[in-house]
């Protein structure tokens, strides 16, 4: 449980809600449900172990704070709970309810403890990978995927895993639960087109006899295409890319634009998550916003450049 002002309110509720909920309870000292209800929140955070944040705000000393959510849920009471998720304000109750009305509310919105404990085999898998030890990130993420099936960043980063050492076959059925999504998600795509390169590569001529061969016909899409799977296994993005844009530039509708999909995939695998909103850096201390300002992310030079050729060679 943390209490709540204005100084903190943007590091606490705010950017705090990216990682976990923050449920804000709003009180006074003089209100009589709000001494009830305060102790049963704190109960709750402590069985809900680390599933949600519980924060305090004292609404007599942080008017400001409390008469802007208020007035944004059309509130005119307290006690008053705003749940908080992704930077944002989500829901909300009013009053000293019950526990078992109170526990439907937080299962709405924060995660099932299965997803919690996944989440902390992934993020110990993150620290192995980084610390060279491929096969024990490997195992952590099979006991997170495990744990909780539909957690597909884990998945994703246990395909990545699996295709970085060479395992293709394994990596292709751990990617088939999550393949249907493929239309509709950028990055499932990505990862798709990626395991088909490597299964293509498996096969491939050497990197000579493509280079002959294309330089025995410019349009010998096929090997440009071959010499471009064989990149994008190895993860040399921007030799796979280059491949891929010499079909585009004379052809871009060959075999149903294979060249444009494989080159917007290297491009979202490149393409690093936007950052958590942060507060508007112009705007004046001591004041409240409830929604953070979204940041661009920082522009990597290549992916804009790559971008940029796409583009030139679409248009």
């Amino acid at each position: 449980m943390i209490d709540i002002t204005l100084q903190n309110f943007e590091s606490e509720v705010l950017q705090a809600s990216m990682a976990q909920p923050v449920l804000l309870d709003i009180w006074a000292p003089w209100c009589g449900p709000c001494r009830s209800l305060g102790p049963m929140l704190e109960k709750l955070e402590t069985e809900y172990a680390g599933r949600f944040v519980l924060a305090k705000l004292n609404s007599d000393e942080q008017p400001e704070i409390a008469g802007q959510l208020s007035q944004m849920f059309g509130v005119r009471s307290i006690p008053f709970c705003v749940m908080f998720r992704d930077g944002q304000p989500v829901d909300g109750f009013v009053g000293a309810l019950p526990q078992a009305q109170i526990e439907q509310f937080l299962d709405k919105h924060v995660p099932p403890e299965a997803e919690l404990a996944a989440d902390a085999a992934a993020e110990e898998a993150g620290s192995l990978a980084e610390e060279g030890d491929t096969e024990g990130a490997i195992e952590r993420l099979q006991e997170a995927i495990a744990i909780d099936p539909a957690n597909d960043t884990a998945r994703l980063d246990y395909v990545k895993l699996l295709l970085q050492a060479g395992r293709a076959s394994d990596a292709r059925l751990a990617f088939e639960p999550v393949a249907s999504k493929s239309l509709v998600e950028p990055r499932v795509a990505a990862f798709g087109q990626w395991i088909a390169a490597c299964e293509q590569s498996a096969n491939a001529r050497s990197l000579d006899a493509l280079e002959a061969a294309i330089a025995a016909n410019k349009r010998d899409f096929d090997a440009r295409f071959e010499l471009a799977s064989q990149h994008f296994a190895a993860q040399r993005w921007t030799d796979a890319m280059d491949a891929l844009l010499e079909i585009i530039m004379r052809d871009k509708k060959w075999k149903d634009e294979a060249a444009r999909k494989a080159y917007v995939a290297i491009l979202e695998l490149m393409s690093k998550p936007a950052p958590a909103p942060a507060a508007d850096p112009q705007a004046k201390k001591g004041t409240l916003e409830v929604a953070g300002k979204a940041v661009v992310a920082s522009a990597d030079p290549v992916v804009d450049q790559y971008r940029r050729k796409l583009s030139m060679a679409l248009f």
